[in-house]
């Protein structure tokens, strides 16, 4: 039983599927307007949770070849051979992702399905299919797919997008090259012997960190013009936070270029993510339960 467990943990991607799932919702609570009920909202959750585990699980099966070069993902399911290709892998990918977007559709509406399938989409075929091994720049456009799920806990709400979360949407965009670009620092052995053409590997040092330096400082500074848009106190102070600790890191990490700055940028991404996301819900939650401030 817990083998299973893991098999599915890693094969569906769920850690990082939680994180949009998540994202999703902060959509919904960026927007202004009557929300979904619970139940809705998890159900809503369920289906970005799904459409990202079904792109995740693509992944997987599309890059096993890579992955056995790379002793940070040697290890999952398809890679390890602990399950075998074939036919009945896409199509069950695929009969989950048809099955997510009719819950989507069913809880939040068109657009709000278009979104989480553009997700899908773009991390599956976009990012895994086309960009990866092919383009240096592959992880930006790929930073769309956790764009798009922030857009359609937005739409969910309201189809016209209102400016915050639309503002959130292309933080969230700016936030993922960075956040890999660290992590591809941090493990270049395992890109170069997968071939992947990571900025790190394929661009000279001062270039690469100051690419990650300026998609940092930009996205902590459109983090905050979300407060002329209604967000309050509780998100300002989340977006400082977490974003300020990224932009220290992100300058540490131009100023002294090693493994192990890499890596606590790679972290510190995490973090300011963490912050913002958290500080979106417990903005809405205030502004919901205002007896709570």
């Amino acid at each position: 039983m817990l083998t299973a467990i893991r098999i599915t943990t890693s094969l569906l991607k769920l850690r990082i599927g939680i994180a949009i799932a998540v994202s999703a919702l902060a959509g919904t609570a960026a927007t202004q307007g009557p929300g979904l009920s619970l139940a809705q909202a998890l159900a809503f959750a369920l289906a970005v949770l799904g459409a990202s585990g079904a792109a995740g699980a693509f992944n997987h099966y599309y890059e096993r070849d890579l992955d056995r070069h790379m002793a940070r993902t040697r290890t999952r399911p398809f890679a390890s051979g602990l399950l075998r290709p074939g036919w009945i892998w896409p199509f069950s990918f695929l009969a989950l992702l048809i099955a997510s977007l009719v819950l989507a559709y069913a809880v939040a509406g068109g657009l709000a399905t278009l979104f989480v399938f553009l997700g899908a989409f773009t991390y599956g075929i976009i990012y895994t299919v086309w960009l990866k091994r092919r383009s240096a720049w592959n992880i930006v456009v790929g930073g769309l797919a956790g764009s798009f799920a922030v857009l359609a806990g937005a739409a969910a709400i309201d189809p016209l997008l209102q400016p915050a979360p639309v503002l959130l949407a292309v933080v969230m965009f700016l936030w993922t090259p960075p956040h890999f670009w660290s992590l591809a620092a941090a493990k270049s052995r395992d890109y170069e012997l997968a071939n992947v053409p990571m900025l790190p590997l394929t661009a000279s040092q001062r270039f690469w960190t100051l690419a990650i330096l300026a998609h940092t400082a930009v996205l902590v500074a459109l983090s905050l013009v979300p407060l002329a848009y209604g967000m309050g106190l509780i998100y300002g102070l989340g977006a400082m936070a977490g974003g300020g600790y990224f932009l220290w890191r992100s300058w540490q990490l131009y100023r002294v270029p090693t493994r192990k700055t890499a890596m606590a940028n790679f972290g510190a991404s995490l973090v300011q993510l963490t912050l913002l996301v958290a500080a979106v819900l417990a903005d809405n939650a205030l502004r919901i339960f205002p007896w709570f401030a």
